[in-house]
């Protein structure tokens, strides 16, 4: 069966153009779903009883979910472990996601709206730095952060501190201060994005309507700015929930860990099995905002179109 092809007038076999997809169908069989069902088979799979390894099961049937069930069971206990860590990693992500749309909103507004022929280099200097690996980046944080590091020194010389501050002493700010300073250009990407496309027409019909410069953004360019706002938030939020480097260099202590410090913790001992049941459980609850962020685009489409 061959449909035409209403550009070029000529004919292509229906498999053509859906076979553009094959690469990375078959990137994302072999990268991403073939290992996660490896992490699913260790999650319902047994422990060995001499060297305390996962001995990972494979057939469905044979799966054993007391890991998961416990894992979950743990979650609703008040006080345990897990419970405290994912409501702290809540509240870490949920502070640092607000400060990186805070922080890079204006930016991409300014670079979208006012940098004009300065726009490129805008661009390339404000992201330029975050080409040096994460993990580079965190060590040079390491550093500012000493007794002695400039931090300190910067503060003392405004009088802002009378004495240095041990900042890497296991602060819940250090860690949060260190995910913004990480992620924050994973939120200015696709809000600058979203505020290039808006037509320039449209905000000035608004203030050909009378709307002075606040009420313009408020009613117009905001609105049409939310889906680059929730791809935002969504793009940055993922990932800092299973962010662990951060916290090991920047805190390291028990009560500053994060969920992704509890599922290495669990994965390196003999409690495999539950740090898998945790992956499981993560993924499980990142759906639901990747649901809503999916649901969402639909619905802007659909308004787009009609």
């Amino acid at each position: 069966m061959r449909e035409r092809n209403t550009d070029g007038g000529s004919w292509f076999p229906r498999w053509f153009w859906p076979s553009f997809a094959a690469p990375a169908t078959t990137w994302l069989l072999l990268f991403f779903v073939l290992p996660f069902y490896v992490v699913l088979s260790v999650a319902f799979g047994t422990l060995d009883p001499i060297f305390l390894t996962a001995k990972p099961v494979y057939n469905p049937v044979q799966w054993d979910v007391t890991a998961f069930r416990g894992v979950v069971g743990n979650l609703f206990t008040s006080g345990s472990i897990e419970q405290q860590t994912l409501g702290r990693t809540m509240v870490y992500v949920g502070i640092a996601t607000i400060a990186c749309l805070l922080i890079g909103y204006p930016v991409a507004y300014f670079i979208a709206r006012h940098a004009r022929r300065t726009k490129v280099f805008f661009l390339i200097a404000f992201i330029a730095p975050f080409w040096i690996s994460y993990m580079m980046r965190m060590f040079a944080w390491v550093n500012l952060l000493q007794p002695d590091g400039y931090v300190n020194r910067i503060l003392e010389s405004f009088g802002i501190i009378s004495e240095p501050r041990l900042w890497l002493n296991g602060k819940p700010s250090t860690v949060i201060f260190g995910l913004i300073y990480g992620y924050v250009p994973f939120m200015i990407l696709p809000l600058f994005g979203t505020l290039d496309r808006i037509e320039r027409s449209t905000i000035e019909a608004a203030r050909d309507l009378g709307a002075g410069q606040f009420r313009a953004f408020t009613r117009v360019t905001l609105p049409l700015s939310k889906q680059g706002i929730l791809a935002g938030c969504i793009i940055v939020a993922l990932p800092m929930f299973g962010d662990y480097f951060t916290q090991t260099l920047l805190a390291s202590t028990r009560q500053t860990a994060m969920f992704g410090n509890l599922i290495v913790a669990s994965i390196e001992s003999s409690l495999v099995n539950a740090g898998a049941s945790l992956v499981v459980l993560l993924l499980l609850l990142l759906l639901i905002p990747m649901l809503y962020y999916l649901r969402s685009t639909n619905v802007a489409v659909e308004l787009a179109e009609r």
